[in-house]
């Protein structure tokens, strides 16, 4: 039985023959072709995947940049509307840093008792009732808030150039009369060329309170009528030299030495600054005028606002 049995199970143990083997290796060397086919598809799959994200976020830096472009134009555009200078923030280190402790104060905060901080008590106590009544002070009579608060001064642009941090800016020197020239920043590149910057006349206003405008301190303000179009530079009248000041008949107050804005001077008194039908830069329709010279005027501009 046992003999029999193991026939049988040589028949079905045959060794394969060599179309058989050649079969086999047929279908190994088709299954490893189609390997290859799908690592090399898993490959490009992998490289047009980052080659797109790439793209992706090429494109989003270029959108960000964009933004801040137009964010940073604005923000030129809002100091020199508004005069204001740049506010510099304090860093995390600042915001944070500890405040320096005083040595006489306790971890609690409560100062420390003195040794003679009793007598001096004392002392203060008697002083105090043996002091004379205080003098009320008469109130200062208010300066009334017109245009005469305002330096204005014929001025002459000495040079000028692009400032380096903003591309809407000039940088400017002016002559004024005075021994120094005056820094001033004005945001005239998209209104008036550079060529006709140069060596120009000009009226000043010079007792602002300087401010920094993208870095650069600008210490006055050239004076312009402007519309929401256009923007041209008042001309003092043909003769006028640096340092002479304008006046306004009616007016004859004396200019603040240095606006405080705290009080809105400039504020109060440049909704009433504007061209006439003449083109004349006025306060309320009395001209701005050099004596024994003339009066500013603009070229074309009728009827708009000065600033």
């Amino acid at each position: 039985m046992f003999v029999r049995n193991f026939i049988r199970i040589g028949l079905f143990w045959k060794m394969p023959s060599a179309e058989t083997m050649q079969v086999f290796e047929q279908r190994a060397q088709i299954t490893e072709e189609k390997l290859g086919f799908l690592r090399q598809h898993l490959s490009n799959l992998q490289r047009n995947f980052v080659t797109s994200t790439e793209k992706c976020l090429q494109q989003q830096n270029e959108l960000l940049q964009e933004k801040v472009a137009t964010l940073k134009k604005k923000l030129e555009e809002a100091e020199q509307a508004n005069n204001t200078g740049q506010v510099t923030l304090p860093s995390v280190k600042e915001v944070y840093a500890e405040p320096p402790r005083n040595p006489n104060t306790l971890a609690n905060g409560a100062s420390k008792p003195t040794p003679n901080a009793n007598k001096d008590k004392k002392a203060k106590q008697a002083k105090s009732k043996d002091a004379k009544p205080k003098k009320t002070q008469t109130p200062k009579e208010e300066v009334p808030v017109d245009v005469s608060r305002l330096d204005f001064r014929v001025a002459q642009i000495v040079t000028v150039k692009r400032h380096p941090d903003a591309d809407s800016l000039y940088l400017e020197e002016i002559q004024t009369g005075e021994e120094n020239l005056r820094t001033v920043v004005t945001g005239l590149v998209k209104h008036v060329p550079i060529e006709q910057m140069e060596n120009r006349m000009v009226i000043l206003m010079c007792n602002l309170k300087p401010a920094k405008m993208r870095g650069i301190l600008s210490q006055a303000m050239v004076m312009c009528a402007n519309c929401p179009e256009k923007v041209e530079i008042i001309d003092p009248p043909p003769g006028a030299v640096p340092g002479e000041r304008i006046i306004f008949e009616g007016y004859p107050g004396t200019p603040d030495a240095m606006l405080n804005p705290k009080k809105k001077v400039w504020e109060n008194v440049q909704p009433d600054l504007r061209t006439n039908d003449d083109c004349v830069a006025c306060y309320k329709g009395v001209p701005f005028t050099v004596e024994g010279k003339g009066v500013c005027k603009v070229q074309t501009l009728k009827n708009c606002g000065i600033k």
